[in-house]
């Protein structure tokens, strides 16, 4: 996949589609809040497997009852790429398996 960095309005297209995504800067975000801290915790879990299968990873932050991500591209300079959007979507399919929202 490539790691060209994409458009402010590329950017802008890609999250209307991915509600609860935001840019922050230079990474897209999102926070999910979970029933509990174990919830959160299986969450996380799964996310990591899933940068793992994607060879790509974000800032990953576990919080009581909550789970941050934080993604863009350091093999682009640290911008937001097609790939930072494919690992948003994967998180996006399995976020509801665990209820999150």
């Amino acid at each position: 996949m490539a790691t060209t960095p994409l458009s402010p309005q590329e950017i802008e297209e890609r999250l209307a589609g991915l509600p609860g995504w935001s840019l922050d800067g230079d990474r897209i975000t999102r926070t999910y809040r979970l029933s509990s801290h174990f919830a959160a915790t299986a969450l996380v879990v799964h996310i990591a497997q899933t940068q793992e299968e994607l060879n790509h990873h974000s800032d990953l932050t576990l919080g009581y009852n909550t789970v941050t991500l934080a993604v863009h591209s350091h093999d682009a300079g640290g911008a937001v790429t097609e790939k930072d959007f494919a690992l948003a979507r994967r998180v996006e399919e399995l976020a509801p398996g665990h209820q999150a929202g």
